[in-house]
Formats: structure tokens, sequence, C-alpha cells
């Protein structure tokens, strides 16, 4: 990134002690044409609140046409399926000025444009496709909403309605067809089920169905695992949501997007959707892709290059999972596919309540406490460390592979967190949301541009300001 200027960055808040984060955030955004913000709460307050329009540069390759759809649809998690969080060193780009709010306003005029399907034009002067990033803004999480589903699970499973031992049957019925009648609730929160797509067909399932939650959930129940359950792990890039939330579903009488808003967003006060209401669209500003999704060729030929046979029920998942994970993001830019419950990835919301849900996890938020110690510590203990990924595919295994705990992300090497103990999840383009328990640090990171592939490492953007947080909060090795 040496060579670009800093990006220019609005100041909500920066506590004292704390400016060397709004100088990383500066440095990390050099190259990102689009909008992001970031939140930080430390010892129950917010200590740094950021935002940035972006550059309106595309530093990462592509030219602004590289964006796919009239709403700025795009991007995919590729053959893995996921954004895993991690970060490479920023350094090296000198250090910006920072402004105020009404220094940057005219900087983030938006166009006047409007939403093909409703007409409206947003506060930031333009529909979606067309607005600014700004503090208010609301975009779309990615994988980060795999999070929002588990905080449900363990919101039910700390109340002693549900075990991470109890059969997905016993709560689903329906589920126990094929095989599937001794997988549990915690395969599913761990990526431990078989069922890393929707279909048996490498197209994967069509949009009306999978626009439909009830078609999904019928499918998924159906279906065979392809892989032993709890036997291997793979990323379930858009089932993870339906498999949870239908858990939730049964257990909670409300879908997870109900459940979510009445008993953890309200009481909160969080900017935070599984399915954006109406009369919230006004805020929301979509993604954007700087480089088009692989074609199914390209996909096929990645699943080949793993050395699975083309005809092989895993390689067939692998391509339906893709195919599913495009059309899922593509519609996105839609208003009927933001409303749609997508709980493995179409969360919306803005990095401020990313922060305070994390914080509420390890601590109290205004009084309210999502869960106690020692639900954060079953969920953050690792459950698939000890497990190979499924067929030919453990070959690829290495010290830097995924791991999970019940439901969220744990670090690695390529992808620390905020260190040892820390727990959150990524989201395809580099959202991300985390937290670190014994130092009550909680973070939110929200972006526009689909920037980020994982196969190619760390986001450039994170390191940075990863950094600079270690460092303020006094974090071993920060």
């Amino acid at each position: 990134m040496s060579g670009r200027r800093p990006a220019p960055v609005v100041t909500e808040i920066v506590r004292p002690g704390w400016e060397g984060v709004q100088d990383a955030f500066a440095r990390g955004q050099a190259e990102d044409p689009g909008g992001a913000q970031l939140a930080v709460r430390h010892g129950g307050r917010t200590v740094v609140d950021l935002w940035t329009p972006g550059t309106g540069r595309f530093g990462y390759g592509a030219a602004p046409d590289g964006a796919r759809g009239a709403d700025g649809a795009g991007g995919t998690d590729r053959a893995r399926g996921t954004a895993d969080a991690g970060g490479t060193d920023g350094a090296g780009v000198a250090g910006g000025v920072h402004g105020t709010r009404a220094e940057h306003a005219r900087r983030t005029e938006a166009g006047a444009g409007g939403d093909a399907e409703t007409g409206y034009r947003n506060e930031h002067g333009a529909g979606p496709g067309g607005g600014a990033f700004r503090a208010g803004s609301v975009g779309v999480l990615m994988s980060v909403s795999k999070a929002l589903v588990a905080v449900c699970a363990h919101l039910l499973i700390e109340r002693g309605v549900l075990d991470p031992d109890d059969p997905v049957a016993r709560h689903w019925p329906e589920f126990a067809a094929a095989g599937k009648a001794q997988t549990t609730v915690a395969d599913l929160l761990a990526h431990r089920a078989g069922l890393p797509a929707y279909a048996d067909d490498p197209a994967g399932l069509p949009e009306a169905p999978l626009l439909e939650p009830a078609a999904r959930v019928r499918a998924l129940a159906a279906m065979s695992p392809v892989w032993d359950p709890g036997k291997a792990f793979l990323y379930h890039a858009l089932t993870y949501g339906d498999l949870v939330g239908e858990v939730v579903r049964r257990v909670s009488g409300e879908s997870v997007g109900r459940f979510f808003a009445r008993e953890v967003a309200g009481p909160l006060g969080l900017d935070l959707w599984i399915g954006l209401p109406e009369r919230e669209e006004h805020r929301f500003v979509p993604q954007r892709a700087v480089r088009p999704d692989p074609t199914p060729g390209q996909v096929a030929r990645a699943v080949e290059r793993a050395g699975l046979a083309p005809g092989d029920r895993l390689a067939t998942s692998l391509r339906a999972s893709s195919a599913e994970l495009a059309r899922a993001t593509a519609s996105f830019g839609t208003r009927r596919g933001r409303a749609a419950e997508f709980p493995a990835a179409g969360g919306i919301g803005d990095a401020r309540s990313l922060a305070r849900l994390y914080a509420a996890l390890v601590g109290p938020v205004d009084g309210v406490r999502l869960l106690s110690a020692a639900t954060v510590d079953r969920a953050r203990t690792p459950c698939t460390d000890h497990l190979p990924q499924p067929g030919v595919l453990h070959r690829l295994d290495g010290p830097d592979r995924s791991r999970f705990g019940l439901g969220f992300e744990l670090p690695r090497p390529g992808a620390p967190l905020l260190g040892e103990g820390s727990f959150g999840h990524a989201g395809a383009g580099g959202r991300l949301g985390m937290a670190h328990p014994e130092s009550g640090l909680a973070v939110g990171y929200v972006c526009t541009t689909m920037a980020w592939e994982p196969s190619a490492g760390p986001d450039p953007r994170w390191m940075p300001w990863t950094e600079a947080i270690g460092k303020a909060a006094g974090l071993g090795g920060g």
C-alpha cells in the first residue's frame, strides 16, 4: 500500500490513548474505494468510532465496471465459501489528517440515484447503489451474520431449553430423515453436519426456492449428509443459518430473525437485522464487488485441482454451495433479498452495533449482558481442531486451517483476531466482529467493498488497526 494517501476519516469518538487506532484505520483503508466503519468498545464504553466514505479509487486491481449488477451486488466466498478473520501488516503508508463530519460532508455527497425497485432516495441522497457510506449507514454483513444466529442458539442453551448434545431431531423431527437422526445441535454449530449445500446438483438450489426459507429448510431435512456427521468439518456457507435457525424456530416458536430482534437487538438498541425492515431501507448502502464471481467452470476446475473427481458427491456439494452463495449474494442487491431471512449471510447492520453486540457477550452494556461467562467459554471452546476436512480435502489441512467453536470462528496463525481466547466471525469481502473476554475488548468493522478473499491471504485493511487496538488495550504482542 506504499505511496497511497490515507483515506479520509471522520472521527465520532476517539478516547485518549486510542489515537493510534484512528491513524491505523486511515492507513488500512488507503486502497479501498468503498466506505467503512470501525467501532471499538473497551471496559464498558466506546473508545473508537470512525468511518470513511472511501477513497473512490479502485486500488484492488479492478475498474468500477467490475462491479456486477445495478445494485452493486457481487462477490463470493470462493471455494471455501467463507471469509476468515485475519490480516496483514498494512504499515508503510504515511499517517494522514483526519477531519470533522462537517468538513467531510461535501465529500460524501451522493448523486441523485434511486432504487430500481422502490424508487426511493435515502438520507445519503440516493437509493441503493448511489449512496455514500456514513456513520448511520448499514450494509450487508455476509458471514458475520452467523454470529447473530449463534447468539440466539446460546441464549436458548443458557435458558436450559436447548443443549448442544441434543439430537437435532428432538426439536426438528423431520431432520431425522436420510441418516441424520444422530446429528447433534453441536454438529450444526460447528460445521460438522455434512450438509454444505441445499441440493445434490452442481447448479445448486434455483433462485425461487433459495429465496424461500421454508423451501430451504425442507431441502435440508430431506438431504442425506455428505459425510458422517461429527466425523469431519467443512464450512457451511449458507446452510449453517437455516440449520441452526430452524432449531431456534422450533424451540422458541419464532423465526431466528424475529427472535434476534426481540431478545437481542431490542434490549440492546442494536441496528442489526436478519431481514431488513422496509422502514430502514433508506439507510442501506450496497456492497460493491471489485472483481467478478468465478464462473461455474472455474469453480469446477478448482474442485478438480483439490483432487475431487467431477462425479464425487463432495465435489457436487462444493460446486452447489458456490452457486447458491453467488445467487444469494446477488439477491442482497434487491429489496426482496434484503427482506428475506438469510441467517448465514444476509444480516444487515453497522459497526457500532456489532461492537455493542460483542461487548454484551463479554460484559454488561447499559445493564444488559446477553450470555454468562460460562456460556461464552463453552462457545469459544475448540470443536474442530481434532477433526479432518472430509474426503480428500484432508490433504489440504495445514497449520492455518479454519477453527470453529460452537458457532464462532477462533483465532489461528493467519487470522489472530484479538489473540488467544478471542472469538468472532468474519464475512466475505472483509466484514468482521470479534471480542476478547479477558480484556473486555469488542470490535465491529463493516465495509462496502467486496475486496477480500480468504484464499488470497489476510485482508490488508485489518492488521493496522487490529495491532493498534491490541497496543492501546495492553494485550501481549500489541
